[in-house]
C-alpha cells in the first residue's frame, strides 16, 4: 500500500517563490493554524485542503504531494 504525504519542503519551496509568509497562506487559502501545522507533520489533511492550498499558491498538486512508499511492504 503506497502512503501519500505532504511533502514540507516543497510547500515551502511555494510559499517562498511567491514571498508570501505562513500566515499569508492561511489567509489565502482560508484554512486553519492547525491545518497547515497538520501538513508541516506529514498528517493525513482533505484533499479539498489540499486544493485550497493549491490555489491560493496557484501551483499543481504535484508541487506539494509526494507519492512515498510504505517500507513495511
Amino acid at each position: 500500500r503506497d502512503l501519500h504525504r505532504v511533502d514540507r519542503r516543497q510547500r515551502k519551496m511555494c510559499i517562498r517563490d511567491r514571498d508570501m509568509k505562513k500566515k499569508d497562506l492561511l489567509v489565502a487559502a482560508g484554512i486553519s493554524q492547525s491545518t497547515l501545522s497538520k501538513m508541516g507533520r506529514n498528517e493525513n489533511v482533505n484533499t479539498d485542503i489540499l486544493v485550497k492550498v493549491c490555489k491560493a499558491l496557484d501551483c499543481d498538486i504535484g508541487d506539494i504531494l509526494e507519492i512515498a512508499k510504505n517500507n513495511h511492504e
